[in-house]
């Protein structure tokens, strides 16, 4: 067999195995070769075995099972110039003695070129030729990574950046010179600053900021000993930032005045009209500057002239596109002319101005700005002008005529039901059809009717109570009171309050100032005198029976009035009531309240059916303090001696009509003495 020949495979066996796989840059060939370039097989037959089938063959050879062989096969006589040919996955006939027959798959080396490899040798001088360039390049890559090292060891490193300065591969004092001259100018400039949609600046004096120059150099860090580093390094760059010298103080005021500017609520879009011409208000998310984060913004990036500051935000409900479309669907066309409110008999008239005034913009879901019409407002717009087609309803009322009271009948009243009228009041507006919209009316029945009225039992007087000696500007705010009062009717069950029956007593009520008391001493207010009123229904509605829902006494006893027995009441300057008089009807029949005025009196008489004889005592004051002395320097001044303070119980009998005593209420009361007033200065001790 020839050097290096892989031997053939018996011919006679009926399994066919799987080509040997290659290894290195070796290739498996099966071919046919010719009798005149082989030897025969010296021991004259096949060997049963690979000779070289050495572990290094990783995979096993496949076997599959044929079907049995055929009957023996007696192979033709080859003839001296026959070729043989070895066919994988049939049977093949037994070798025959031809000794120029070769068979079988045979590994046979190839070079780069896919050529069978003549010369082994020369594939190793190759691969040793291979060896010495790529040991070379190393080498030179090693010295070239030295001498790199050794020229720029105690420099900044390449790539390195400072706020946007190169100064990469500089010594510490070249990049200083460079960073100077580039950036020290615009570190005395202001700062430009953007935070969220604020644009504003920043001293930075004032922010007590300065550049420490030699730290920011030495942030850059020393020459890197990785390879790949120092390559990647000609192609990238590194901001390595600045070393800042700062006031914390001078820094947090800072931004926490830059608040008023920077920090706002959210403002939801909406429509604004300037007379008849609407435009869009774009929505505006809230922000507030978050210090914290701020302050180390500030930090890092204040040499670069210009930063962003974080803001924390508030989203609002609408956006641009919601308020675009609710401008040119519904404000556009809801002015663009009058509209015309059809009444019985008739019209009233808004002016696209008008019709500006009466519409409402509300976020919605979506985006969406809602419009609605505020029917408050349209109707006192248009309301004026169908007055003539309305009604006013009046409750029955008792009146006292010549001295008795009688019964005047109530009106149901006629008006406009706005609410059903502007259902579709904004379709009209923004539609395209007849700008018209329909008075729908509502009839509106009394809230006390005649036949109420006269069913409340109001026949009789039940109690009264009288009062004078008030100065006449007092007088006035009195007669006011007692007019506004008179003929009210407290129905069973109810509770009369005397501010909320009145409301704010003011000057453009008809109330005048008049004198007070205030902390003892005698002032003046617009309202005063109000509380003789109060002491004289308190007493009225005291011996009618009514029940006390709540009073308060004077601080300090007016001798006019009843110890024990009076009230005082007040409000502040917008109405609201601060002591008030209330007391409630706890009868079946209902309570009229009759006033009767004169310059020098006062008189309460409460109408109803009456239920019981009330008597009043008073018991003996005791437990007196004295009063204190008060100097005024301030006029005007009226001097006075005083009063002592003391306590009095009132005691109020109930009896029924017919004498029997049913119950008794006690109420006790301490009173403040008055203080002696002196006009002038307090006299010096010693």
């Amino acid at each position: 067999m020839p050097d290096k020949q892989r031997p053939e495979y018996e011919a006679e066996r009926t399994v066919a195995m799987e080509p040997v796989r290659p290894r290195e840059n070796a290739s498996e060939q099966t071919t046919k070769f010719s009798v005149a370039s082989l030897q025969a097989p010296q021991n004259g037959g096949w060997p049963e075995h690979e000779p070289d089938g050495e572990a290094e063959f990783a995979a096993a050879p496949t076997v599959r099972t044929i079907p049995p062989p055929p009957p023996p096969f007696v192979p033709p006589a080859p003839t001296p110039s026959a070729q043989a040919t070895a066919f994988f996955g049939s049977p093949e006939p037994p070798p025959s003695d031809d000794p120029t027959a070769a068979h079988g798959p045979f590994m046979v080396e190839q070079n780069e070129n896919g050529d069978v490899e003549a010369d082994p040798d020369a594939r190793k001088k190759r691969l040793r030729k291979i060896g010495i360039i790529a040991g070379a390049a190393a080498g030179v890559l090693v010295a070239l990574y030295g001498l790199d090292i050794l020229v720029s060891s105690g420099n900044v490193p390449r790539g390195v950046t400072v706020a946007g300065v190169d100064v990469g591969g500089m010594s510490h004092g070249e990049a200083e010179a460079k960073l100077r001259q580039q950036i020290e100018p615009r570190l005395t400039l202001p700062i430009a600053v953007q935070a969220g949609d604020v644009d504003t600046t920043i001293d930075p004096k004032a922010a007590g900021l300065t550049l420490d120059w030699a730290a920011t150099i030495n942030r850059a860090g020393d020459q890197p000993l990785s390879p790949f580093t120092r390559l990647t390094s000609f192609f990238t760059s590194r901001e390595v930032g600045f070393a800042t010298q700062n006031d914390q103080a001078k820094l947090t005021a800072v931004l926490e005045g830059m608040r008023t500017t920077i920090d706002h609520d959210p403002a939801e879009g909406t429509i604004k009209f300037d007379g008849a011409t609407p435009s869009a208000v774009n929505p505006k998310q809230g922000q507030k500057l978050e210090l914290d984060k701020a302050t180390s913004v500030v930090l890092a990036d204040w040499a670069k002239g210009e930063l962003t500051l974080p803001v924390a935000t508030t989203p609002v409900k609408t956006t641009k596109e919601g308020v675009e479309k609710a401008l040119n669907e519904v404000a556009k066309p809801a002015v663009s002319g009058p509209v015309v409110v059809k009444g019985d008999g008739k019209d009233a008239t808004l002016a696209p101005e008008q019709i500006a005034g009466v519409l409402v913009f509300e976020p919605a879901d979506g985006g969406a700005l809602n419009a609605r019409i505020d029917n408050g407002k349209f109707a006192e717009a248009a309301g004026p002008q169908l007055k003539d087609t309305e009604k006013e309803g009046k409750d029955a009322e008792i009146v006292f005529d010549s001295g008795a009271p009688v019964v005047k009948e109530s009106v149901d009243g006629v008006g406009v039901d706005w609410d059903k009228s502007l259902e579709k009041g904004l379709d009209v507006l923004k539609g395209t059809g007849p700008r018209e919209i329909k008075a729908e009316y509502k009839h509106t029945p009394a809230k006390v009717t005649t036949e109420a009225a006269n069913k409340l039992g109001i026949k009789e007087v039940i109690g009264s109570f009288e009062t004078g000696g008030f100065a006449a500007d007092s007088g006035t705010n009195i007669k006011v009171v007692a007019a506004k009062v008179d003929g009210a009717i407290v129905k069973p069950g109810d509770t009369f309050s005397l501010n909320g029956y009145t409301g704010q007593r003011a000057a453009a009520q008809g109330y005048v100032e008049a004198g007070i008391i205030e902390n003892g001493a005698p002032g003046r207010a617009v309202g005063g005198g109000i509380s003789q009123f109060a002491t004289t229904l308190y007493n009225a509605s005291y011996y009618a029976g009514m029940k006390d829902a709540g009073h308060q006494e004077h601080s300090y006893w007016i001798t006019r009035y009843p110890a024990g027995r009076e009230a005082t009441v007040f409000e502040n300057p917008d109405g609201s009531s601060v002591i008030d008089l209330r007391f409630t009807n706890d009868s079946e029949t209902g309570v009229a309240i009759q006033t009767i005025w004169t310059p020098s009196s006062l008189k309460v008489v409460l109408w109803g059916t009456k239920r019981y004889q009330i008597e009043g005592a008073t018991s003996e004051k005791s437990n007196f303090t004295e009063p204190q002395t008060v100097y005024k320097e301030t006029q005007p001044c009226a001097a006075g001696n005083g009063a002592q303070g003391f306590t009095v119980t009132d005691t109020k009998i109930i009896k029924d009509l017919n004498g029997a005593e049913i119950r008794r209420e006690n109420r006790t009361v301490k009173y403040d003495p008055s203080p002696k007033i002196v006009c002038g200065p307090k006299p010096p001790t010693g």
